[in-house]
C-alpha cells in the first residue's frame, strides 16, 4: 500500500507534485503539512502532530472537514514528520512518499532523510521528493528510471559500500567502494533513461535530478 506524508517543509510548484499522488491509499499530514493539502485541493485522511505550527486558519478547515486528527503533546521524543510516517506504517504501508521533508531547518532536513534508512529496516520504502528531484535508498539491485543527461548522485549512508557496479551511467563503477563522508559519488549522468545500481554491501541514498 502506497501512503503519501506532507511535511511542513519546501514543496514549491504544487502542479508537479499531483503524480506522486497517484496509487496512493493513506494521505497523511505532519503538522503544518496541512497547509500543502489544502493548496492541492487535498483532504487528508489524517493530521498527526503536536498543532503548533498549524495556522488558525488551516485549523478553522481542519474542524470544517472533519479531519481525523491524532494528536501528540508538544514536549515529546519524536517529530510530527516520523509520528506520520510511523502511522502509515502501522497502517499497512509498505511504500510511502513524503512531499516537503526539506526546508529551512537543517536538523528537521536530515532527520527526514535518514528516516529512510529506520522505516526502510522495518519495511517502508520512503522515498522524499521536491519539485525537481527525488530522494530514495539503493542496497541489493536497483533499476532506475531516468531520462538522457539528468543527474544521478550516490551517496553512502553507511560506513562504507562495497561492491558498487553501474551500468547506464556516464561515470561508471566496476566493483567498486564508497567511504561515508566522501563526495566521489556526486553528479553523475545518465546516459539513456534507464540506469542500474547493484551494491554487495551497506546502502546508498540516490538523488535524482529531474530537471533544473
Amino acid at each position: 500500500m502506497k501512503a503519501v506524508v506532507f511535511a511542513g517543509g519546501h514543496v514549491g510548484d504544487y502542479s508537479r507534485m499531483e503524480k506522486y499522488l497517484s496509487g496512493a491509499s493513506l494521505i497523511i499530514c505532519a503538522d503544518s503539512g496541512i497547509r500543502h493539502a489544502f493548496r492541492m485541493g487535498i483532504i487528508p485522511h489524517l493530521i498527526v502532530g503536536d498543532m503548533d505550527s498549524t495556522s488558525e486558519e488551516d485549523k478553522k478547515k481542519i474542524e470544517y472537514y472533519k479531519i481525523k486528527k491524532l494528536s501528540f503533546p508538544k514536549e515529546k521524543d519524536f517529530t510530527d514528520t516520523e509520528l506520520a510516517l510511523e502511522v502509515a506504517l502501522q497502517e499497512g504501508a509498505d511504500e510511502a512518499v513524503l512531499l516537503g521533508g526539506l526546508g529551512d531547518r537543517p536538523d528537521h532536513s536530515l532527520a527526514n532523510v535518514l528516516l529512510m534508512v529506520s522505516f526502510k529496516k522495518r519495511g517502508l520504502e520512503l522515498t522524499l521528493a521536491g519539485k525537481n528531484w527525488e530522494m530514495f535508498l539503493v542496497d541489493g539491485k536497483r533499476k532506475i528510471k531516468g531520462q538522457k543527461g539528468q543527474i544521478l548522485s550516490l551517496l553512502p549512508v553507511t560506513p562504507k559500500v562495497t561492491g558498487i557496479k553501474t551500468s547506464g551511467l556516464y561515470y561508471p563503477l566496476r566493483d567498486e567502494t564508497l567511504l561515508m563522508g566522501t563526495s566521489r559519488g556526486i553528479s553523475n549522468v545518465f546516459l539513456d533513461d534507464e540506469a542500474v545500481v547493484e551494491i554487495r554491501e551497506g546502502m546508498l541514498i540516490a538523488v535524482k535530478w529531474i530537471e533544473s
